[in-house]
């Protein structure tokens, strides 16, 4: 009701305490005609408009989420890929630079693609950028140091966020 006339965002969906089949059981007469039932508290139930454009957000496979009858009633569906490293370098360079201050050498960004891709083994997501700067930010707040962007900055940042053995050595303190 809250969403009516705007947008209701479903995020992660399929890791919500009820099955995701129930739920879209639910939602499955509002997305096809366009109305919603309610009951009042006495039992009473009443129609009312459902003109609210839902989300689903997940990433996982949609198959698996619901059949055929209810994939239909999602009109648009649209699938986002991982990014390329040239799309990430211009992410973390954004993320980096414009929007935190933080100056990125060409090479160190082209270290951490290498290091995510070949070493970890590990697909380039978009949201790796903010992610692995936040451990860079947060360890430099904690030890009160100006935030810098360097290999084995960038290395630490990503064994402590994949939980990754290489790179344990290093220190959050070396900074």
């Amino acid at each position: 009701m809250k969403a009516n006339n705007g947008i209701f965002v479903i995020d992660d969906f399929g890791r919500q305490r009820m099955r995701p089949q129930e739920l879209l059981n639910r939602w499955m007469t509002a997305l096809d005609q366009r109305i919603e039932f309610l009951s009042l508290p006495g039992g009473r139930k009443f129609e009312i408009p459902f003109d609210t454009l839902v989300i689903f957000s997940t990433n996982i496979e949609p198959r698996q989420l619901g059949d055929d009858a209810f994939l239909r009633r999602i009109p648009n569906k649209i699938k986002v890929d991982f990014a390329t490293p040239e799309q990430f370098i211009k992410i973390f360079r954004r993320e980096s630079e414009e929007v935190r201050g933080l100056p990125v050498d060409d090479d160190v960004l082209n270290f951490l693609v290498d290091h995510l891709s070949n070493e970890i083994k590990v697909p380039l997501s978009q949201c790796y950028a903010r992610d692995l700067l936040d451990q860079i930010f947060w360890a430099a707040r904690y030890l009160n140091a100006k935030p810098e962007f360097n290999k084995d900055l960038a290395k630490w940042a990503c064994s402590n966020y994949f939980f990754s053995e290489r790179g344990s050595n290093s220190n959050a303190s070396q900074q």
